[in-house]
């Protein structure tokens, strides 16, 4: 047994990631990673006594070569006289969010398998690597204790709310050069994905320029660091998660107690307030200022009010945490919390009888009955275009190929290019000396979830387009 595959039993049988009996799918997209599980458990199969099959999902993103991907996980499965499951997933998403979308029908699949009874485990090739890069990306975006656990070593799969299946990760502890050491000790040969050098994803200018550079300046340790820092992470947020469930009845339905929030440690007032909202308002995007909010507003006088933001579309902590997914729509349902009396309560806000919400099609254009206005998205050169303007200009390959065009909502907040941070629209038409019902049906537009368009605004920089063709939106009155 090669000492690859012999480390890699110890893991199995500690975490007890597969037992006697078990089918186990093994997720191989034909990259390193994933051959190199596929043969590794290959080498355990008789003495862990499961039947391994291998299971491939083919997006079609890379044209020929995600075929010619397919065709060599065929063929190694054949040559390995396994069962071979494929599916073809295509993704409608475009840009930056084509990753997470990709993820979400290859997740859909594996819960397939399960349901159908093919395979009662699934394993993915996640190395420490992937990791490090997961707890790194987290930090930089903002996460909580929940975030720094990165990848779960196990998932469970879910039908009609009862477990039918798990994914596990077993190379979670194993580096990506020592997995390609062994395939060439193998003789082995894998598939390059050349998506893997595209700039555009963050996750790849993570682990192309900033890994490298991590490893440079603190050696390769700094990457196994980073992998026990989500263990410990993991760890804790599971004893948070029993804590927290002792405060639980603190919070009702839609209230939650001052005083006995406030008689809480800081840390279990923030897991307390954190679950209620999670609990009661699942639509809200949750994050340390607004936890922090919610706690200043306990600690206030009675008759404040705080608006509570939505989530953007598939947000959650990067875990394929079971937390409802939310459409671009869903910040019309936003949530109020009042500090009444004695508790904090959840309220629903009344909604304007004049609220409208469409689809723009980028390019493309959308009329609003009733206020004889229209919105046109048109490709223009960012060169022709005037430049007082051209901060107005959205890059075409973030968009989409659409735009959720609305007014204004409560909680809604807006970051123009060239301001220090991001700002509630609310005191931004303020600023700008809107009332009446100009200010109630100021029109943003909205993608991913995020505000990137607001009208007589500059658009974010991260949205921007400097240079070749853009998107110009504009409002047009009848």
């Amino acid at each position: 047994m090669h000492e690859r595959a012999d480390r890699l039993l110890k893991i199995i049988r500690k975490q007890e990631f597969m037992r006697a009996g078990d089918r186990v799918a093994v997720a191989v997209s034909g990259g390193a990673d994933s051959v190199a599980l596929l043969l590794l458990l290959l080498e355990l199969r008789s003495e862990l006594g499961i039947v391994l099959s291998v299971a491939h999902v083919n997006h079609r993103l890379r044209g020929a070569e995600s075929d010619k991907d397919e065709q060599f996980v065929a063929k190694l499965a054949a040559k390995q006289g396994l069962e071979f499951e494929t599916r073809m997933a295509f993704v409608e998403r475009q840009g930056a969010g084509i990753e997470s979308a990709a993820r979400q029908l290859r997740y859909e699949y594996f819960q397939e398998l399960a349901r159908a009874g093919r395979a009662i485990k699934i394993a993915t090739a996640h190395t420490l690597d992937d990791q490090a890069e997961t707890v790194l990306l987290r930090m930089f975006r903002g996460t909580g204790i929940r975030g720094l656990a990165g990848i779960l070593p196990r998932l469970r799969l879910e039908s009609e709310g009862r477990a039918c299946g798990e994914v596990v990760r077993p190379l979670l502890g194993f580096r990506r050069t020592e997995l390609r050491e062994y395939l060439r000790a193998r003789g082995q040969d894998w598939r390059e994905d050349s998506s893997n050098q595209d700039m555009t994803f963050l996750r790849n200018r993570a682990r192309q320029r900033l890994m490298p550079v991590i490893i440079e300046e603190f050696g390769g340790a700094a990457i196994e660091h980073m992998a026990e820092l989500a263990e410990i992470a993991r760890a804790e947020e599971e004893q948070w998660t029993e804590l927290a469930a002792a405060h639980s009845s603190l919070g009702a339905v839609s209230t939650i107690r001052v005083e006995q929030l406030l008689e809480l440690p800081l840390a279990a007032a923030r897991r307390t307030v954190r679950a209620w909202i999670e609990r009661n308002a699942p639509e809200t995007s949750i994050s340390f200022r607004l936890i922090e909010e919610i706690l200043d507003l306990a600690r206030g006088a009675a008759g404040r009010k705080l608006e509570l933001p939505g989530q953007p579309t598939g947000a959650n902590d990067g875990s394929m945490s079971a937390r409802p997914k939310v459409s671009l729509s869903s910040t019309a349902r936003l949530r109020l919390v009042r500090r009444a009396r004695n508790e904090l309560v959840l309220e629903t806000p009344s909604v304007n009888a004049q609220d409208y919400e469409y689809v723009l099609a980028v390019p493309g254009e959308v009329s609003v009955p009733g206020l004889r206005t229209r919105f046109v998205a048109e490709t223009v050169d960012v060169a022709k275009v005037p430049a007082p303007h051209r901060q107005e200009l959205l890059d075409p390959a973030r968009l989409e190929g659409k735009v959720v065009i609305r007014n204004w909502r409560a909680g809604d907040r807006f970051w123009p290019a060239h301001s220090k941070q991001e700002r509630k629209v609310k005191e931004l038409l303020g600023d700008r000396r809107a009332t009446g019902e100009e200010k109630k049906l100021w029109p943003v537009a909205f993608c991913r979830g995020e505000l990137v368009w607001m009208k007589g605004f500059a658009v974010p920089k991260a949205w921007n387009a400097n240079s070749g063709k853009a998107i110009w939106i504009r409002e047009i009155t009848h």
